[in-house]
């Protein structure tokens, strides 16, 4: 290392713990607020609750509707009452799953999943990479985790599966929502449900334009949705409300013809007679922050076989920190940078990074096949705007794959080898499904790159020594 490069290299691994330390800071953060967030008493009385008459109106007309028009979903199988258990899973797998996620990408999802394991029993002795493998592509990463400890913590309990929502509140990773669909669903207690899609349906059917983020709008949206939820059948009705919010209800264009409650809906009752009014005017739109950008330089590092032809090369695979963002999940080796850098500075914090993590250190502990820039994409997370900048670097070690291996024993193992035939089988977040497949072209001949989540560009290729 020369001396004039040590001040660079320093800098960039204090910007690199830093960040990487308020990442799995602010991620530890918002994963106890969701986990042990406690209740607030409901204050602000809602003077305008539905009278008697439009609450048994409104309970009619929405399970006649749900019963004809309900959409034929794996987790809407009717169970028989020694069958409960095994239906509040159902439930508790396909509501976790749903979460931020349209329902055509959760079914197949959903499916594969009950396949390897369809009782919690069977879940709860999985490895959390197990899990992660089968939930790649879903994002989120952090529901799998919590789902899996949840089962786990059921099972290892004295009492089997709770059945009331107050005690489904108490295990790992179930929050008011699903313990009410749980709940309702499945055990037949009249407890309601609250999600984005009920919220609509009621903020319309009250023309209530209060901020629905705001703390006391929400728990008074609880309120509402506690006093129409039907006593007989409160899985029905529940599953009704989503329904109605998820097809006819919808954000933009609402189908208030077919509407089974537009009757004793106040929102279209107002745009009829104001025509500057607008159903989908409620619930009021709220604007939101904008994602921190962020910059990051995967380096795709290939290891070729001293022994053998060099197009039998293996991938260096990293595994996340088991806490934060994607913990526990594989990726390429990657550095996180504090501000947009050339390639020069790119280059040497992926330098610092290898040399630190695996003792690559090229021209001293390897030899350079090749080194080349593929290209860069953008990829988002709920939060964070992320340039990726990828390189692929080819390398022919002095001393073999074991070096790299040296000192670490097997269940501490944070990183690993494989062929691109394993690879391509791994369960990977898809931006690190991205870079593979900028991989894959390159060694195809291709020079087209994803540039983000739905476009491509063609990539110039920079050779790199």
């Amino acid at each position: 290392m020369s001396q004039s490069s040590a001040p660079r290299e320093k800098l960039m691994r204090k910007c690199r713990e830093k960040k990487e330390a308020e990442r799995v800071e602010k991620e530890a953060e918002e994963a106890e607020e969701e986990e042990e967030e406690e209740e607030e008493p409901l204050g602000g009385d809602i003077e305008d609750l539905f009278s008697e008459n439009e609450t048994q109106e409104i309970r009619m007309g929405m399970l006649d509707w749900y019963d004809v028009n309900q959409r034929d979903l794996p987790w809407r199988k009717r169970r028989s009452e020694s069958e409960k258990e095994r239906r509040a899973y159902e439930v508790w797998v396909s509501e976790i799953m749903l979460q931020q996620t349209r329902v055509q990408t959760v079914m197949d999802y959903y499916k594969r999943w009950m396949q390897k394991w369809p009782t919690i029993y069977d879940l709860a002795q999985a490895s959390l990479e197990e899990v992660n493998e089968m939930w790649a592509g879903l994002g989120y990463y952090r529901r799998a985790r919590f789902l899996l400890e949840g089962a786990k913590m059921v099972v290892a309990g004295k009492d089997g599966f709770p059945n009331q929502a107050s005690s489904l509140m108490k295990v790992k990773g179930i929050g008011e929502y699903t313990a009410g669909a749980i709940a309702s669903i499945a055990f037949n207690e009249a407890v309601p449900v609250v999600d984005g899609n009920v919220i609509r349906v009621l903020a319309r059917l009250k023309a209530i334009s209060a901020n629905p983020k705001d703390r006391l709008t929400a728990r008074n949206f609880w309120k509402l949705a506690a006093q129409l939820v039907d006593p007989s059948r409160p899985g029905d009705f529940n599953q009704s409300l989503m329904e109605l919010g998820a097809t006819l209800c919808s954000v933009s264009k609402p189908s208030c013809s077919s509407c089974p409650v537009s009757s004793q809906c106040r929102a279209f009752s107002l745009s009829e007679e104001n025509r500057t009014i607008s159903v989908t005017d409620y619930p009021t739109k709220v604007i939101k922050a904008k994602p921190r950008r962020d910059f990051c330089c995967v380096c795709v590092l290939e290891i070729l076989n001293r022994e053998r032809n060099q197009s039998g090369g293996k991938f260096v695979l990293v595994k996340r920190p088991e806490q934060g963002l994607l913990a526990g999940l594989w990726e390429f080796p990657s550095v996180i940078l504090d501000e947009e850098a050339d390639s020069p500075t790119r280059r040497s914090a992926i330098n610092l990074f290898l040399k630190e993590a695996f003792h690559v250190e090229p021209k001293k502990t390897c030899t350079i096949v090749s080194r080349e820039e593929l290209g860069e994409f953008v990829h988002v997370f709920t939060h964070i705007r992320r340039k990726v900048y990828v390189e692929l670097l080819v390398v022919q070690l002095t001393g073999g794959t074991k070096d790299l291996f040296k000192g670490q024993a097997k269940d501490t193992l944070t990183w690993k080898c494989v062929g691109s035939d394993v690879l391509s089988t791994m369960g990977l977040t898809s931006a690190v499904r991205k870079v593979y497949s900028m991989v894959e072209a390159h060694k195809q001949g291709l020079s087209v790159a994803p540039v983000s989540s739905n476009r491509t560009a063609i990539s110039r290729k920079r050779r790199i020594s």
